[in-house]
């Protein structure tokens, strides 16, 4: 008998691998599929899709696909329905070893914004049935509210304290009152289910700054809490996923110009089709875009742009292979606080300086070249901005690999250059006497011996002019970040169980290198210099005060292995309950310079005290560290539908947040005090909707452990300082819709206050913070927006926000008072053509979103603060086709 070999059987089982397969597709079968689309021409997943009179149904994936296979040839009818949507349905007739392809459109029944959603969830279900806070915008409605940047459009999320004052990028998101430092620190924001970046809140790194808007946008969706931790990790606080369009079989693109009153100039482009019809699509698009900035620098304040594209194979399960690409090369300029005052309560802007346009950022300083310790010159140009140039490179995978087994593997490789320049307020304002007195010292009878002078041109400032420090912050960051996602989900009703792994590593290296200004007090901050001219000791060189003041060189990494595991019960057609539980098991690393701060006296500059106290890395040894992190996150709830109008849910979650880079930065050396943020949330909900009503209410109690306070202060240290926080709130989100005209409201409701927070200052002196309210957190804010067809073509809407008061610092000393903001807007249609007009804080309030903790002693009735943009106008047109 003849023997095989262990060469002759691998030939054996690799040609019945090849052969298998071409014999099951040479049989005759007949199927019918296609895509669910919403009134908006978007997919819709999680639709119902049946075969009338039969037990055959099924639910639209992630991309609105369905196939029901092995048909017998005949007709049919397909009944297609999903909450908020009218049901519409089809007759097909197919043949024998025919494949029949139907598509369905959806008609919205309400604006309730019911629709089936997929973030912080293993099983995409409509927001009726889903135990979970959940808002959504397509892509219509975030067109309609014309977002100026990323920031802007999360300002219709209810529980999220959005600001919007530092331009296109750099803002801040308070999550359901977890204060921080600022940036995207609880919540991870991310492009179609994987994180933009791991970490949304390294330093100067904020999530928005890798992030914009533009028609490649098919959907957002916001989840408040709940499952976030179970979903994405260092994220108790929520989870934004961007949804990009991914094509469809006829061709469609879209273009638009929009241009505003601030020389923006801005085109978008989006193109998506098939390549082969029900089988490959595309879609690609992108923007570019040029101002000169809403507060006025001189100078190009925004210009670049970003390019977007993906490749979709459909199998024929509904299952499909997706590559995607990203490309951003854009430059922003990034507002800070700026000089004001209070009169009688009223904030106002100082004489010279305009509180709605002004900004300490100027033409007139947009070069830095300074010697360095040990030789050369540091170099960096304020008009390059915060430049980030991207390029993120993906992939999804999704399959079924059995009857009621489902693979899906998704990836991104990130890799990210950043220039960071920014103007940073760190002193004063100051009148000359009291700069002379407070800063250099001087006896009151010997201020008159220093003489201040513009650098542009030698005169002498007038004596009542105030004079600030203005920093040039520098910092350059190279970043990487490899991240996969792979779950196995198991169709095991009435149970939907999703296992998963998630990896991830990334690297975030930086230098920084920060130069400290002196300027007047005006819109356009001109450099001064100051000369003791009694001892001939000069305090500038050429405007600068203070070369190099603080330099840095550090490393922070990270590598994630977390597993979860998500189950959904179907206990009753009424009753859902949802369990999970993610474990983290990562480790941080990293080094960090000894730098000495203020050690080194150049020497280059003689009789002149600007190069007196320069922080040094060079020689320094390094210090590093490493902290591990092993935890587990996990949540369960109950979803009960009364009936199809109404549903309650009740949840509770554990999770956690990682320390944040500054905390490793300033305990390297002693790791020890360092805890991870824990988020313990109890939330009740309740929705309801019928066509023309509907209400999302959330009653939610939050208790967090160890939030670490890290804000970079005036003198290069940070707090470095940790509390306990409760917050009991209410978020409430509501849609209204009568005839022609349309209503949103969303308000928020909650009272943050700090526990455990007492201890020493840096100077000795104690401190009690327990009960006072949580910095930066208004205690209630709202949106209301209505909106009306005026005629058939012509539609216009008023948009009207409120921030309750609010604290700049953890002591509740400094009140930041209560503002509103007032934008409206108009559209026009006419065939496929859309005019409009949209204008922004139309009463040019001074609203503050923040206070200044960089802020030293100031002799003078002036503060400093960061108060929202200034009136602006902009005009669109776009052509679909």
């Amino acid at each position: 008998m003849k023997k095989f070999n262990s060469s002759s059987i691998m030939s054996f089982w690799m040609l019945l691998l090849f052969i298998l397969p071409a014999m099951v597709f040479s049989q005759e079968k007949s199927s019918i599929s296609g895509q669910v689309f919403d009134e908006n021409g978007q997919t819709a997943p999680g639709a119902n899709v049946v075969i009338q009179g039969t037990s055959q149904g099924v639910s639209t994936d992630v991309d609105g696909g369905y196939t029901f296979p092995n048909l017998i040839a005949g007709s049919y009818i397909i009944l297609v329905t999903n909450v908020g949507y009218k049901s519409t349905q089809k007759s097909i007739t197919i043949k024998d070893g025919e494949n029949s392809k139907a598509d369905f459109h959806l008609e919205a029944e309400s604006q309730s914004l019911k629709e089936v959603v997929v973030t912080g969830s293993s099983n995409p279900r409509s927001k009726l049935e889903s135990s979970i806070a959940i808002t959504t915008l397509g892509a219509k409605a975030i067109e309609s509210r014309a977002p100026i940047s990323t920031a802007d459009i999360l300002q219709t999320i209810p529980g999220f304290v959005v600001e919007t004052s530092g331009g296109e990028v750099g803002n801040n998101l308070f999550a359901r009152g977890i204060p921080s430092a600022g940036a995207y620190e609880y919540v991870q924001i991310q492009e179609d289910g994987l994180a933009v970046f791991e970490d949304g809140a390294l330093q100067f790194a904020n999530a928005d700054n890798w992030y914009r808007l533009d028609e490649t946008v098919s959907k957002m969706e916001a989840v408040r809490g709940g499952s976030a931790s179970i979903f994405a990790s260092n994220a108790p606080g929520g989870i934004v996923n961007f949804i990009s369009k991914t094509g469809q079989n006829e061709f469609q693109g879209k273009a638009k110009l929009t241009v505003g009153d601030y020389g923006l100039f801005r085109t978008d482009l989006n193109l998506g089709g098939a390549l082969v019809k029900d089988k490959l699509f595309f879609n690609v698009g992108g923007f570019y875009r040029a101002d000169d900035g809403i507060r006025k620098t001189g100078f190009t304040a925004n210009k670049g742009g970003q390019v977007k594209m993906n490749l979709t194979y459909k199998f024929d399960d509904g299952g499909y292979l997706r590559l995607n690409y990203k490309k951003l090369d854009d430059r922003n300029t990034f507002y800070l606080p700026i000089p004001l005052k209070s009169n009688n309560g009223k904030v106002e802007g100082v004489a010279g300086f305009n509180p709605n346009y002004g900004t300490l950022t100027s033409a007139n300083f947009s070069h830095l070249s300074v010697p360095q310790y040990g030789g050369g010159t540091f170099n960096a140009d304020l008009e390059d901005g915060v430049h980030p140039v991207v390029d993120a490179i993906g992939a999804e995978f999704k399959k079924k690999v059995a009857d009621k087994v489902t693979i899906k593997n998704a990836f991104r490789n990130t890799k990210i250059d950043l220039n960071y320049n920014a103007i940073y307020s760190s002193g004063g304002p100051w009148t000359q006497d009291g700069y002379a007195t407070d800063i250099q010292k001087l006896a009151p009878a010997n201020t008159g011996d220093l003489s201040y002078t513009y650098v542009d041109n030698n005169t002498a400032l007038d004596p009542n002019a105030l004079i600030m420090r203005a920093d040039h912050w520098y910092i350059h960051k190279q970043m990487e970040n490899f991240a996969n996602n792979l779950s196995f989900n198991f169709d095991l009703k009435p149970v939907n169980l999703t296992v998963g792994y998630y990896y991830s590593n990334w690297k975030s290296k930086q230098y920084w290198n920060w130069s400290n200004y002196l300027v007047d007090v005006t819109d356009s901050p001109r450099l001064v210099n100051v000369n003791n001219t009694a001892s001939g000791i000069a305090h500038t060189w050429n405007g600068i005060e203070r070369i190099t003041w603080l330099e840095r060189d550090a490393e922070t990494k990270g590598k994630l292995n977390d597993f979860y595991v998500d189950a959904e019960i179907q206990a009753t057609d009424n009753l859902t309950f949802n369990a999970g539980v993610r474990y983290d098991k990562n480790v941080y690393s990293g080094y960090r310079d000894n730098a000495r701060f203020g050690a080194e006296n150049l020497g280059v500059l003689d009789n002149n005290t600007a190069d007196d106290a320069v922080t040094t890395i060079q020689g320094n040894p390094y210090t590093y560290w490493k902290y591990d992190v092993s935890e587990f996150s996990y949540t369960a709830a109950g979803n009960y539908k009364f009936n199809e109008n109404m549903a309650s849910y009740i949840r509770y979650s554990h999770g956690f947040r990682s320390p944040i880079e500054e905390s490793f930065y300033d305990n390297a050396k002693d790791l020890s005090k360092l805890e991870n943020t824990f988020v313990n949330q109890l939330e009740l909900g309740y929705k309801y909707a019928n066509s023309f009503l509907s209400v999302n209410a959330n009653l939610f109690h939050m208790n967090l452990k160890n939030v670490a306070f890290t804000d970079i202060l005036a003198d290069g240290t940070s707090e470095n300082k940790f509390a306990d926080v409760n917050n009991l709130g209410l978020e409430v989100e509501t849609n209204l819709r009568y005839s022609i005209a349309r209503l949103n409201f969303n308000f928020t409701v909650q009272n943050p206050e700090y526990d455990n927070f007492t201890g020493q200052n840096a100077d000795g002196s104690t401190f009690n913070f327990n009960g006072n309210t949580a910095r930066r957190i208004p205690k209630f804010f709202c949106v209301i927006r209505p909106e009306v067809d005026i005629t058939k073509r012509l539609s216009g809407y008023v948009q009207y926000s409120y921030f309750d008061k609010k604290y700049t610092n953890q002591d509740n000393e400094q009140v930041l008072p209560a503002f509103k903001e007032v934008g409206a807007g108009l559209s026009y249609i006419v065939n496929n053509l859309r005019f409009a007009v949209d204008g922004t804080n139309l009463f040019n309030e001074i609203g503050l979103t923040e206070g200044n903790p960089r802020q030293s002693t100031s002799d003078t009735d002036v503060f400093l603060a960061r108060p929202i943009l200034g009136r602006a106008f902009r005009f669109s047109v776009a052509i679909n086709f």
